[in-house]
């Protein structure tokens, strides 16, 4: 659970000046004030990595241009579902990142990867397909609906999705691995830990 947490940080930090924006523009109505300050966010994470010492990766980068760009957009529009619609981008991204076989595997446990591995495999993809499907749902929502109805449907959609398919991915891997075993598919070795413990 915690390498989950750990490769979704970086999604969240995006969506944060992104729910700032909605909850501030929610409050005031004011186009201008809340795409501005969600840019200042934006930026102030970026800051706050580095004043820290840590590196910028790639899809911080992206993440803090989709936020001035969709910003700019928003701003010069007076239109705000341009920045509601920023989180597909990143979704889009993570879900073709996703199409590669084996992708899982530095997320799941050693037993897992020896056990199971066409499963981890399989269960990538299906992750894919979630991304880009809530990318769909996202510009849909966003859309159609009025900010706050965007903004509960989402931060409900974004952690049930997500929390469902990874239960069903963990009872499936351990269900398929502890049948192997003791079907005799696999034979852990001397001093491993069961399947079934």
């Amino acid at each position: 659970m915690k390498s989950l947490f750990h490769s979704a940080k970086f999604l969240l930090i995006d969506m944060a000046s992104t729910v700032f924006f909605v909850v501030l523009f929610s409050l005031t109505k004011n186009v201008i004030l809340s795409v501005a300050l969600g840019v200042v966010l934006g930026v102030a994470e970026m800051a706050w990595e580095r004043s820290r010492g840590r590196s910028i990766d790639a899809m911080q980068w992206l993440s803090l241009f989709l936020v001035v760009a969709t910003g700019a957009a928003t701003f010069f529009t007076k239109d705000p579902r341009f920045i509601l619609i920023k989180p597909s981008i990143i979704y889009v991204i993570v879900a073709i990142v996703m199409l590669k076989p084996g992708w899982m595997n530095r997320y799941l446990p050693e037993q897992a990867i020896q056990i199971v591995p066409d499963i981890g495999v399989a269960f990538g993809f299906v992750w894919s397909g979630l991304m880009f499907l809530t990318a769909i749902i996202n510009v849909v929502v966003a859309i159609k609906f009025s900010l706050a109805t965007w903004a509960t449907f989402m931060s409900a959609w974004a952690i049930g999705s997500k929390l469902s398919l990874f239960l069903i991915q963990y009872a499936t891997m351990r269900f398929i691995a502890i049948r192997r075993v003791r079907e005799g598919r696999y034979v852990p070795p001397a001093g491993a830990v069961s399947a079934e413990a």
